[in-house]
């Protein structure tokens, strides 16, 4: 079983253009879709649609259109009454997949609400094989909540992940000596705000065939505590740091439609290789090939199995 928390869920409305957006202009749109989404909640659809268990955490009310779009897809999940609607993000996805998101911060959760939730995540967590905390942190939760979720968590037994960024995610590296996740999946901009390195740096150097700025920047998270580090890199892959070694790993081209869940899916990827007891280079295979094909899909599609290509994904060995 793998547990996804959504603390801050939200109805994905994606508008796709078929031309270039024009700011000023009035343009019309080639289609419209409505989906429920947050970073959980997407990693939560890739793993149901691969067949695997796994449930949705959440807070939303009884009557919000979220949990309809949950149902109609068949998802299991448990919410908290949130007492307000969630929020709606907007996603406009250009001809070149150029994507602009503007997202909605979300309803403020009241203290109750967010110890609910707490309660509920490491209720439904006693027999998980790996949790999945996801997204950033609506109005009204502390900071620090991810590294007390952490804490809370480890007696279970079960594998941890965090994929948030900004100051939920700089608080929690603050606290790896105490609660260090399995895994993290940092973009390139996310381990700059962890290391200090330079994030242009980074992509650039990955972009030209030398990952080695961003292994390095990773090994110093692995040194901390992380037991894995999977830095999704863009169109240059992605790379893979544990405490047994590195590996680069990097896509077949792609004609890239939509960015929106390509790093959800790539921690999916990686999820369902580990809980099928594959080695590192292929968890990192896997979670290339989720977050490409992702990319590969219009609007908040997320992949399903036969449109994966995990064959079409080099993956290198590193010193």
């Amino acid at each position: 079983m793998i547990v996804t928390l959504t603390a801050n869920p939200s109805l994905d409305r994606t508008v796709t253009l078929g031309a270039p957006l024009q700011r000023g202009e009035v343009q019309r749109a080639e289609s419209v879709t409505v989906e429920p989404g947050g970073k959980g909640i997407n990693v939560a659809r890739v793993v149901h649609s691969a067949g695997h268990p796994v449930r949705a955490v959440l807070p939303a009310d009884a009557n919000d259109p979220i949990l309809r779009g949950l149902d109609a897809l068949d998802l299991p999940y448990r919410t908290v009454r949130l007492g307000a609607p969630v929020r709606t993000n907007l996603a406009l996805t250009e001809p070149d997949g150029t994507t602009t998101k503007i997202n909605e911060s979300g309803p403020e959760l009241a203290g109750e609400t967010v110890e609910a939730l707490a309660r509920l995540l490491v209720l439904e967590s006693e027999r998980a094989d790996w949790v999945v905390l996801s997204g950033s942190l609506p109005p009204g939760v502390p900071v620090d909540w991810y590294a007390q979720l952490v804490r809370a968590l480890r007696p279970w037994g079960c594998r941890i992940a965090v994929d948030t960024s900004d100051a939920p995610l700089q608080v929690l590296a603050a606290s790896f000596d105490q609660a260090a996740p399995d895994l993290i999946k940092p973009n390139a901009f996310e381990l700059a705000q962890l290391t200090g390195a330079d994030p242009v740096a980074l992509e650039a150097g990955a972009a030209a065939g030398d990952p080695s700025l961003s292994v390095a920047a990773a090994r110093t998270l692995v040194e901390a505590g992380v037991a894995a580090v999977l830095v999704t890199l863009g169109a240059a892959g992605a790379v893979l740091v544990t405490g047994t070694g590195s590996w680069w790993g990097s896509p077949a081209p792609i004609t890239v439609r939509s960015t929106v869940g390509a790093g959800d899916s790539s921690v999916a990827g990686y999820i369902l290789a580990e809980t099928r007891g594959l080695a590192e280079p292929e968890r990192l295979r896997q979670a290339i090939a989720h977050g490409s094909a992702a990319a590969a899909l219009a609007g908040t599609q997320l992949p399903r199995p036969d449109q994966l290509d995990p064959a079409a994904v080099q993956v290198t060995a590193l010193a």
